[in-house]
């Protein structure tokens, strides 16, 4: 097993707050994550899965909420969590022409899932996110199938890498190997401390634009790689919490991913998708009865948590990139790493 990459904050670089134990999305608790990497002579992709809960989701659904600042993108299932409010399968994550292989590979193991319990089903929404990886990838081979994904779904945990693996194996970011970031904060409210967490699959940016915590580094860095010279390739975006939310509620927090995401350098370009995504843990859907009452963070509140998600979007990515190892891709074009070019020399 090749060894880990270090997250930024281990070559001093803070974007600020309080990060959980791991500093991971799984920091809030009931959350894990699971990969499967696809990495052969011409596929560098694979499938990256958030599963929210460890019961079945489709019984007691979760609050959720979805935002996308630019459209450039594939993302399944968003129409359901717009006029719902609720999610009831783990989030996937893949390369662009795998989304519908994806999709029907979720609803096959919720379908088993809901058998084994006895839930009836006759209709579910798979949410499937995308970014493009065909720079390193040969895309057309959609190689991702069923096995894949489950795979990714049985090996979840709450320990997990990031970097080029699963659904970031073949991303690239800033001109740079892209990948899997993620990241967390603590939001303090009254005695109660509570989680938000985010993971982002990071396939975006002109690298001149790129800027690491306030430095401007991607100046220098277009003049010694093969720079992007457009801010295009697109960006999913993760955020789960246990904070009591209402939907409307989410959607405003997940919103904030755009200011860490512009942070970075992104300015949200013609060519880039720019998807969020966010649920919370509190506030389950139960499955019976007329009314059910929910409890939800008082509005004034919400600043702080708009600066944890921030916060936690921007060390995602940088995550993402600090994590990668350089990788040649099918046709022997390289993307180097952002430790190689530059946080190895600190």
């Amino acid at each position: 097993m090749r060894p880990l990459n270090k997250p930024i904050r281990a070559y001093g670089f803070d974007t600020g707050g309080v990060p959980g134990l791991r500093n991971l999305i799984t920091d809030v608790p009931g959350v894990t994550v699971g990969h499967c990497t696809i990495d052969t002579d011409r596929c560098k992709t694979g499938v990256t899965v958030i599963l929210p809960c460890q019961d079945n989701m489709f019984r007691r659904k979760l609050t959720a909420a979805a935002f996308v600042h630019n459209g450039f993108g594939k993302t399944a299932g968003i129409p359901q969590i717009d006029e719902l409010g609720t999610l009831e399968t783990p989030i996937a994550l893949t390369n662009t022409l795998n989304v519908g292989k994806v999709h029907d590979a979720i609803v096959g193991w919720m379908l088993d899932l809901c058998r084994q319990d006895g839930t009836p089903i006759r209709s579910v929404n798979p949410v499937v996110g995308e970014t493009n990886d065909g720079v390193l990838s040969d895309i057309a081979l959609r190689p991702v199938e069923e096995r894949h994904v489950r795979a990714a779904i049985e090996s979840a945990s709450a320990d997990f890498a990031q970097g080029d693996v699963g659904a970031g194996k073949g991303t690239v970011c800033f001109g740079m190997k892209g990948g899997i970031g993620s990241a967390s904060r603590l939001v303090t409210v009254g005695e109660k401390t509570y989680t938000l967490g985010v993971l982002v699959q990071s396939n975006f940016g002109a690298t001149a634009n790129f800027t690491l915590c306030g430095r401007d580094l991607g100046p220098g860095l277009a003049r010694r790689i093969e720079a992007m010279e457009n801010d295009q390739g697109s960006i999913m975006m993760v955020v789960a919490t246990d904070l009591p939310l209402s939907s409307r509620q989410l959607r405003r927090v997940i919103r904030r991913c755009g200011v860490g995401l512009s942070r970075t350098g992104s300015y949200m370009g013609h060519g880039s998708g720019d998807v969020m995504l966010g649920f919370t843990t509190a506030n389950r859907i139960e499955p019976e009865g007329d009314t059910q009452t929910v409890t939800i963070l008082r509005e004034g509140l919400l600043s702080a948590v708009f600066t944890a998600c921030a916060q936690a979007t921007e060390e995602a990515i940088l995550n993402s990139l600090a994590c990668a190892d350089t990788v040649t891709g099918y046709d022997g074009k390289t993307k180097r790493s952002l430790t190689e070019l530059y946080l190895s020399t600190l």
